[in-house]
């Protein structure tokens, strides 16, 4: 059938994930919820997601669904090489069409198995079957291509086109493929309709009520079609913008929003705290240490996640006991017994002692009660002091945090962080907490 030929009413998107382990539990569906993001920034409006186990009636039934709500259907996952990869076969019948074996993709596994030294099991092949219109997509990270076809279909009254894409389950392989094949392939052929602009900012501070009234007051209903993703301990605002114009305002209303919440935005795009904070020290030329208690290293890890972190990190001592306070760190024991481990004036000589030990430029220091037990009226669960050394001198806050133990570290984490990079960016650093 070669290329698709789309029309510019294409416009309602319906998700589709398979496998046992979706509808078991055993893991959670990230694709739907990434596939959903990009659709958005499209202009597609992604009206349904449907999940359905590995079997056979079940998957006909959600594709029936799918292509009766849907001018566009993604599917992921269930087109690998086992017993229980049933799409392509559904597929195909769906279509009313054989499939056809592609031999550059079968060579193209074998190479691939031959590059590991490991010998191909022939059930591999299965990945080399296609419905015979389909066009494939090529996956540059595993042995399983996608492809997409197109069919018409009776919805109704009426004979409607509808496009299918078909794509692996695993997210390192999906999301490239979509991203380098799918997306310009979709907005190619939106026609000379000028694309829909977006943008994403990435806030922490300000809890998801408190950033829906600062935003109105800020972009009016008409000016931008504003959403609001919650991923704790983050909030993503997008904004997106269509019609003639549509970039320039859309700088306007991202310099106006930058204006009302300040460093409440700590990045745009997809950008995680840790690298925020490490950019900043890198453009500020300043280096780090770390004193965790109740973070257990949380906030080390984090930083040593972003590529060349040994630019700007220098250590991270992990003193969880009042001994290694005391022994690695300097924390006079006087100042453990009479104010106690978690406590401003503790994490304050913790944050001394390891920018002295390590000599950077600035210290943070984390001790709490991340639970479920421990806390006390004075000190309940969710208890957790910060300080920063620098010299300037030593600040320090209190904050009462909430959720289960993870989430306290997970939160305690990126108050730290967002210290980090409110202080490389000469702003109020003791502002930064999370209020819900």
């Amino acid at each position: 059938m070669g290329d698709w030929i789309l029309k510019n009413e294409m416009k309602r998107v319906v998700l589709l994930s398979t496998g046992d382990e979706l509808t078991s539990g055993k893991i959670a569906d990230t694709n739907a919820q990434w596939l959903s993001d990009r659709f958005y920034t499209l202009g597609l409006e992604v009206v349904a997601v449907l999940t359905v186990g590995d079997f056979r009636e079940r998957l006909v039934w959600a594709w029936e669904q799918a292509l009766e709500l849907g001018d566009l259907v993604v599917s992921t996952g269930g087109i690998g090489p086992t017993a229980d990869d049933l799409t392509t076969e559904t597929v195909s019948g769906l279509l009313g069409e054989d499939l056809r074996f592609d031999e550059p993709t079968a060579d193209r596994m074998r190479r691939m198995f031959e590059g590991m030294r490991r010998p191909m099991p022939e059930n591999n092949l299965k990945q080399a079957y296609f419905p015979e219109s389909a066009v494939i997509v090529p996956n540059p990270l595993g042995t399983a291509p996608g492809y997409r076809v197109s069919t018409e279909r009776s919805v109704g009254e009426k004979t409607v086109q509808r496009h299918l894409v078909v794509l692996p389950g695993v997210p390192r392989e999906m999301k490239p493929m979509f991203d380098e094949t799918v997306v310009p392939w979709v907005t190619a052929q939106q026609g000379d309709a000028a694309p829909p602009m977006a943008r994403t900012f990435q806030t922490f501070g300000m809890s998801e009520s408190a950033l829906d009234e600062a935003v109105a007051e800020v972009i009016p209903e008409d000016a931008a079609r504003v959403s609001f993703r919650a991923s704790f301990p983050k909030i993503g605002i997008t904004l997106l913008i269509r019609g003639e114009g549509a970039e320039a305002r859309l700088e306007a209303l991202s310099a106006k929003l930058h204006e009302r919440l300040g460093g409440v935005i700590y990045a745009e795009g997809e950008t995680l705290m840790e690298e925020a904070a490490g950019q900043a020290l890198r453009e500020r030329g300043a280096t780090v240490a770390l004193a965790e208690s109740c973070s257990g290293g949380l906030i080390g890890s984090r930083l040593t996640d972003v590529p060349g972190s040994s630019s700007y990190f220098l250590a991270d001592f992990v003193t969880y006991s009042n001994q290694a306070k005391q022994e690695v760190l300097g924390v006079p024991a006087a100042t453990l017994e009479q104010f106690g481990a978690v406590s401003e004036e503790t994490v304050r000589a913790m944050a001394e002692g390891a920018r002295e030990r390590a000599g950077s430029d600035i210290a943070i220091a984390t001790s709490g009660i991340a639970g479920p037990g421990g806390g006390t009226e004075e000190r309940p669960v969710g208890t957790v002091c910060f300080a920063m050394a620098s010299a300037e001198g030593v600040v320090s806050r209190r904050h009462q945090l909430w959720g289960s133990r993870d989430w306290i570290k997970l939160l305690t984490s990126q108050i730290a962080l967002d210290w980090i990079r409110r202080w490389a960016k000469n702003l109020d650093v003791v502002e930064s907490g999370f209020r819900r």
